[in-house]
């Protein structure tokens, strides 16, 4: 470890007496000072700041380096990304070690930000903040085609902003829609967007407004590591056409497991669905789904509400998925250091007993998309009696075919959108 006598200088003028004296102290007090100039330093100018973090180079402890794929995959294996940047790491819940690799640069505005303290009381740093004016700084926009054989066509961010699917309204969110044009030859375009940063287990916060609903539609706010489904894939938000309470997800190789169907033996408020085996080979690619039981979760009901949160923990013991409604957000979100441990239970739990969540996933980016029609909703378009379908998508518009009411229905579309207020990934500090 080496000093920079400007730096000494800095901090002797700058601290107060009390803080001065821990200089005489040792190393550790001399880092303690320096991060408390550095702190203040940030607020008053950010070209000082980038001084200071030259200044700083022979204290702080360099962070090593890694390139991160994912792969950009809905079950359906596609090629995936590389992030080429700096990668963080740091301890995970119960000493996992978890880390961070970001495609984009650190942004003042906390766009994509890296190393912004959870908040002194959380366990939680957060790494990754996508929110405000640049939200879309550091995703990646998918322009394939729809891997899970949805009537969409994903577009680029060039062509997502000149058509007006995507921009940051009035109130600083972010918006992606689906095209409305009234009739359509082909697919309708939609936005399909992956972080270029992953991570390998953490906290994951969605704050969102509104999301897409309607028959025909299919949104998802979900995860994915490489080598899909080798890598694990989490469905934090999911649902189709007008359902009403939201279906969170697990996808796994062969090996993956819950140890029970029973809500109250796992302690979630949700309902287990389609069985306890997560391996997606051995399920025609269902996993382990749980199923929320409000319907303020999902679609109409979510959006009337005003919304609210989902946070995804990945930890040791396993991965959480909880919801709180608008009115019911804890305030430990609201400030920016989130405790899950005093959280409700979750809606849903896939613990670790018979599925090591450090084995199963690994690398993930998080990912919106709207589909139409496809896989899933395509295939109950004449299905009643799910949780919001008291009439089938067929009755109720009367078309027959998903496929011709997606093409020849645009203004059906004006409520496929999301509205999302922030992104947010910790990791355990």
């Amino acid at each position: 470890m080496h000093f920079h006598l400007p730096l000494l200088l800095f901090l002797l003028v700058t601290v107060v007496p009390s803080d001065a004296g821990l200089l005489a102290q040792g190393s550790d007090s001399l880092v303690h000072a320096a991060h408390f100039a550095h702190r203040r330093a940030i607020k008053r100018s950010t070209g000082l700041a980038q001084d200071l973090r030259r200044a700083f180079a022979g204290i702080l402890l360099d962070q090593p380096s890694s390139s991160g794929t994912t792969g950009r995959v809905y079950c359906v294996s596609v090629s995936g990304l590389s992030s080429n940047n700096t990668s963080s790491t740091g301890s995970g819940s119960n000493g996992t070690a978890t880390s961070v690799s970001s495609g984009s640069a650190a942004s003042a505005s906390g766009t994509s930000s890296s190393g912004s303290s959870g908040g002194s009381s959380s366990p939680w740093k957060l790494i990754q903040s996508y929110q405000g004016s640049n939200f879309f700084d550091g995703w990646d926009f998918f322009a394939d085609a729809d891997p899970t054989h949805g009537t969409v066509q994903y577009v680029d961010q060039g062509t997502a902003q000149s058509s007006n699917l995507t921009e940051i309204n009035g109130q600083g969110h972010a918006i992606m829609r689906v095209e409305t044009t009234p009739q359509v030859s082909g697919n309708r375009m939609s936005v399909r967007i992956t972080t270029t940063a992953t991570y390998t287990g953490g906290l994951v916060i969605l704050d969102a407004v509104h999301m897409p609903t309607g028959c025909a539609t299919w949104p998802a706010f979900w995860s994915n590591g490489p080598n899909w489904p080798a890598g694990g894939e989490i469905d934090i938000v999911e649902g189709v056409n007008d359902y009403s309470n939201n279906q969170a997800t697990i996808h796994t190789n062969p090996g993956c497991t819950i140890p029970s169907s029973n809500s109250s033996a796992l302690n979630i408020t949700g309902t287990v669905v389609g069985g306890t085996n997560c391996a997606a080979a051995e399920t025609g690619n269902a996993g382990c789904g749980i199923t929320a039981t409000q319907s303020n979760t999902y679609g109409v009901g979510f959006n009337s509400n005003g919304g609210g949160v989902y946070a995804m923990q990945w930890v040791n013991s396993g991965i959480s998925v909880f919801f709180f409604p608008r009115s019911s957000i804890p305030s430990d979100i609201t400030a920016g250091a989130p405790q899950p441990s005093n959280w409700d239970q979750p809606m849903a739990f896939w613990p670790a007993t018979d599925c090591n969540p450090f084995q199963f996933f690994n690398s993930h980016s998080a990912i919106f998309d709207t589909t139409l029609c496809g896989d899933w909703a395509g295939s109950v378009w004449d299905s009643a009696g799910a949780a919001g379908q008291a009439q089938s998508c067929a009755q109720r518009t009367g078309v027959s075919t998903c496929e011709a009411f997606v093409a020849g229905n645009g203004t059906a579309f004006a409520d496929a959108y999301w509205e999302v207020s922030y992104v947010k990934i910790f990791q355990s500090s």
